[in-house]
């Protein structure tokens, strides 16, 4: 056999073999399918310095209530993640994201025109509902099942420690410490201070004048 025959034999050989390599190399694992299960909730991309540990946010997480269990999930820092299970099945997703990594992220909020628990609240899609907390904080609710509906979410919103939360040290971003500002002076600009009241001075009697 020439070799030139022989060559023309291997060729579809080695272009089916360059195929195959390439597509194993460009279809995704396992890892990075959960991967992206994972930290597709809202989580930041780049961590910021300042940003909390995701440990911080363990203990304001609710507790398992009735026939839901509250799973850990995910952590790290500046998020964390629960899963919520009703008899062994996923309803939701709980997390915890600290926006210092992510100021975007609670931009949204300053457009809200619901409070849930006195903090503004809003709809992301069909499936998820989040809040604010001290301008920093976004404390999210993912439907992960159909049956869970909004007003679920915004129940379970309220289960978490959100006055605990909103103790952190950390700074809020600097429109919501503007806004805090403002709102603590507005009532001393209403109030200028205190006045002493007029006193009416009483008028001289006037001068007789002599009979002429």
């Amino acid at each position: 056999m020439s070799f030139t025959r022989w060559l023309r034999r291997l060729a579809p050989l080695m272009v089916c073999l360059v195929l195959l390599v390439t597509a194993c190399s460009s279809a995704p694992s396992k890892y990075d399918q959960v991967q992206k299960d994972t930290t597709g909730f809202g989580s930041p991309a780049a961590v910021d310095k300042k940003a909390e540990k995701g440990g911080t946010f363990n203990r304001f997480f609710p507790d398992d209530q009735g026939n839901y269990d509250v799973i850990p999930y995910q952590e790290k820092k500046g998020f964390a993640e629960y899963k919520l299970e009703q008899n062994g099945t996923t309803m939701a997703m709980l997390t915890i994201n600290d926006t210092a990594s992510l100021p975007s992220a609670a931009e949204k909020f300053n457009s809200a025109t619901k409070m849930v628990k006195g903090f503004p609240a809003v709809d992301q899609g069909s499936t998820a509902t989040a809040l604010l907390v001290n301008g920093r904080y976004q404390v999210k609710v993912i439907s992960r099942n159909p049956s869970f509906t909004q007003a679920d979410r915004v129940a379970w919103l309220q289960k978490f420690d959100l006055q605990g939360l909103a103790q952190l040290q950390g700074a809020a971003n600097p429109a919501a410490k503007k806004a805090q500002a403002a709102a603590a002076t507005t009532p001393a600009q209403k109030n200028p201070g205190f006045k002493l009241p007029r006193v009416q001075l009483p008028r001289p009697d006037p001068i007789l004048q002599p009979a002429s």
